[in-house]
């Protein structure tokens, strides 16, 4: 999967608009725990949801989208679904869990 990043809110909302499901991952460069959790989510879209791609916000630099869209904890992971929010995972994030909440939306809308 290609690693892609949003920096503004334009850049945001095109990417709602041009993708049936999306994951924005918010976290900051030195939040360690959103670097280890990372790589597992990316691999988790790229095995079990590859029509679902991942958008990296760094929180540090684009505060406003945080803001705009209430994320204050890192990591935070925002799964959209025909640009509405279906799933908010803040902080201690389990890939299991993520994968079964992922996994019921992501049939209804791609299978």
């Amino acid at each position: 999967m290609q690693y892609k990043t949003v920096t503004t809110e334009e850049e945001f909302n095109d990417v709602l608009k041009d993708n049936l499901g999306v994951l924005f991952y918010f976290s900051t460069i030195s939040c360690t725990v959103g670097e280890a959790l990372e790589p597992k989510v990316i691999d988790l879209l790229d095995d079990e949801f590859p029509k679902i791609p991942f958008y990296f916000v760094d929180m540090n630099a684009s505060p406003e989208i945080s803001a705009k869209n209430n994320v204050f904890v890192e990591p935070t992971i925002l799964v959209f679904f025909d640009g509405k929010e279906t799933l908010r995972k803040s902080r201690l994030i389990s890939i299991p869990d993520l994968y079964g909440a992922i996994d019921r939306i992501y049939k209804i809308a791609f299978e």
